[in-house]
């Protein structure tokens, strides 16, 4: 069982984003104090926090303070120093581990981790210069596809779309210094994802199933919950199910899957933290992701999951945010959040807003096509 902490103990976040900035005012809320580890000075999540230490993710030295200062451990982003991480388990409870950070920084691992656990996925297949001379058939029954780093990649960085080996070739910088994967590009129906966690209870939650729409690689509107079938949403509900098992979760793990014509579910990418396209729970939700997140790491139960109304999420990237803002006396409906930082840069994700009832999707969608977001 996992220990349980209640208020006003304290909840160290590492990385001080919009996702620590959620959890931390979903922390706050509870009663608890709450501290940042973030290089950025006046993060999004240090505005709302008790404390931040200013430091890089793998300054040791603050790590270890920052582990002194708190209760329990949570991060919001997957590109964590492991050993530094690992280093401080003595010190402070970290309930999610580490072993879930390792098998879904690396996409190749993730990949194969997946299937070892009977789970579909796209085709795929390692990519370096010794791949490229050795295995030029098999990696054409992966084309056209995406082409990605395996680690630090986020919102379309560290990928490109590839159709031919030429293609791949022309790619290099990817897989220079490190293996690449190449992932099957395929004909889907609809790109969906769910979130799942299992409370101090030991019950598994899963949140409805939503449907996604991107552009450019990156997030741009959630639909909760998503129009599909019961055997989809039965196949999702498996694979969050298996998952969460499989990896004693602790806090929010996000899963993005595709939906194939033939209505089979692929997995394409975990995010063992909340993620983006749970943004819509804040208010669609009696529980949020970030709530949830907070209750699993803390072993508190959570509630059965129950929605409040269908919801629309979208996000405000670069100067979209000074649009949305400049909009806000003509749009009640909207749930606005800005996260607070500190630079407008095109494509960066700089806040979002929700909307709940099928009036006011159906309003909002047309507001986004008449604005050409």
């Amino acid at each position: 069982m996992i220990k349980t902490i209640l208020p006003p103990q304290t909840i160290g976040i590492i990385g001080g984003g919009q996702l620590g900035q959620m959890l931390a005012v979903s922390a706050k809320s509870m009663g608890y104090h709450v501290g940042i580890l973030d290089p950025t000075p006046n993060s999004p999540a240090g505005q709302v926090s008790d404390f931040q230490i200013i430091a890089a993710y793998n300054d040791q030295a603050a790590l270890t303070d920052f582990a002194k200062r708190v209760d329990v451990l949570t991060y919001e982003f997957e590109n964590i120093d492991l050993d530094a991480l690992n280093s401080v388990t003595q010190i402070t409870e970290l309930p999610q581990g580490t072993e879930l950070l390792r098998l879904t920084r690396n996409r190749l691992i993730e990949k194969n981790n997946l299937q070892s656990l009977g789970i579909p996925t796209v085709n795929f297949i390692e990519i370096s210069v010794k791949t490229l001379l050795e295995k030029q058939s098999a990696i054409e029954k992966c084309l056209p596809g995406i082409l990605k780093t395996t680690t630090g990649g986020y919102d379309g960085h560290g990928q490109c779309d590839v159709n031919t080996i030429a293609d791949i070739k022309a790619a290099a910088e990817l897989y220079r210094d490190a293996p690449a994967i190449l992932e099957q590009r395929i004909s889907f129906e609809k790109e969906i994802s769910v979130m799942v966690t299992i409370d101090g209870n030991e019950n598994v939650r899963i949140w409805p199933v939503v449907e996604n729409k991107h552009a450019n690689h990156i997030l741009q509107t959630t639909i909760a919950p998503a129009d599909v079938t019961i055997e989809v949403t039965n196949q999702v509900n498996q694979i969050a199910h298996t998952l969460a098992q499989a990896f004693n979760l602790r806090g929010v793990l996000g899963i993005e899957m595709f939906v194939t014509t033939t209505n089979e579910v692929l997995v394409n990418e975990l995010a063992p933290r909340p993620h983006n396209s749970g943004h819509y729970s804040i208010e669609a939700m009696n529980v949020s992701q970030f709530e949830g997140h907070i209750r699993s790491i803390t072993g508190l139960p959570i509630d059965k999951l129950t929605m409040i109304a269908p919801a629309l999420m979208h996000n405000l990237l670069g100067e979209q945010l000074v649009t949305a803002r400049k909009q806000l006396n003509s749009h009640a409906e909207w749930h606005f959040h800005d996260y607070g930082k500190a630079e407008i840069r095109l494509g960066r994700k700089l806040g979002h807003y929700t909307v709940l009832g099928e009036k006011n999707i159906n309003k909002n969608l047309t507001w986004l096509i008449d604005n050409e977001e």
